[in-house]
């Protein structure tokens, strides 16, 4: 069986490839020469620098990075103040934020950061694949964005609210189409960088759509212009879509469509909240149902 390292593998994209090539997501493992080493927290240019000497003793690398590293013609990115309006679909030459330091964990350190140490990496001349993923979404995902729905779903909600009529979008990556992205490169070892996005780009509505059908949940949508109620996280004055065109020319084929891979999010998340592993991985969303309920009562109440 071939020798991988997972660096970060406790999170969505780590336990997917660790199941997917059926081997151990352990950071100990790191003596004699590797197929594949695959680091899932290299955030800075110190990270990619400690990354270096395993990386030499394997025969494939990949980081993975984030579309947040792509600006606009404005230089608008995506944690901007502004949102950035890229005009088309994202592909790999599109220009970057300057590479640079601070905390990564800000919304103006997290980009400049990762283009530092995609650059170290790249720089090395080593067989290095740079993954630029957009919105993860998989079992044990750090920002599982879905549970803003399930939540509802799971309190019996008898309404969604969706700001900007639902119809942001942000392109969604489920961690499987990412590892099986990884599949391909570990076999075709080289230095590039590839967007990794699902093979969709569905809206706001069209994910709150997913998730109740999933659970069997029917609830009314309130499609609103404004965002006063309904916030969520693809709201995008203008889409964000990544091309994937260079990653299916390498030879890459999805696993599979957004609604066809959230749904081990979506169950993940049901267990989770039951009592079941992860439970604290689920953030507090802070829905406000008084006023949703106090929006319902005024529509439903004679002039």
């Amino acid at each position: 069986m071939p020798r991988a390292l997972i660096l970060g593998g406790t999170g969505a994209i780590g336990r997917a490839t660790a199941r997917r090539l059926l081997v151990a997501a352990d950071r100990g493992r790191q003596d004699g020469d590797l197929d594949l080493l695959v680091d899932c927290v290299c955030f800075t240019a110190e990270d990619a620098a400690s990354l270096l000497p395993l990386a030499r003793r394997a025969r494939s690398t990949v980081m993975i990075s984030s579309k947040a590293v792509y600006v606009d013609d404005e230089g608008r990115h995506a944690n901007s103040a502004v949102p950035p309006h890229f005009g088309g679909p994202i592909r790999e030459t599109q220009p970057t934020l300057p590479p640079g330091g601070g905390d990564y964990r800000t919304a103006e350190g997290y980009g400049p950061n990762k283009v530092a140490a995609e650059r170290v990496l790249l720089d090395s001349g080593l067989p290095v694949t740079v993954l630029r993923p957009s919105k993860i979404h998989g079992a044990g995902a750090r920002q599982p964005r879905e549970w803003l729905f399930v939540r509802q779903v799971l309190d019996r909600r008898p309404a969604v609210f969706l700001a900007h009529r639902g119809g942001g979008v942000d392109h969604t990556t489920a961690a499987a189409n990412i590892v099986a992205l990884i599949e391909v490169v570990a076999n075709r070892p080289g230095a590039r960088i590839l967007n990794s996005a699902d093979p969709d780009a569905p809206s706001a509505l069209r994910i709150a759509r997913t998730v109740a059908r999933h659970l069997d949940h029917a609830w009314d949508e309130i499609l609103l212009d404004g965002n006063e109620l309904g916030r969520h996280p693809w709201d995008r004055p203008h889409p964000v879509v990544l091309d994937t065109t260079a990653a299916l020319d390498l030879g890459y084929a999805p696993a599979g469509d957004y609604a066809a891979t959230v749904t081990e999010e979506i169950d993940w998340l049901v267990s989770a909240a039951r009592g079941g592993a992860d439970a604290d991985l689920l953030p507090e969303l802070g829905l406000d149902y008084l006023a949703e309920d106090r929006w319902l009562r005024s529509k439903r109440s004679p002039a």
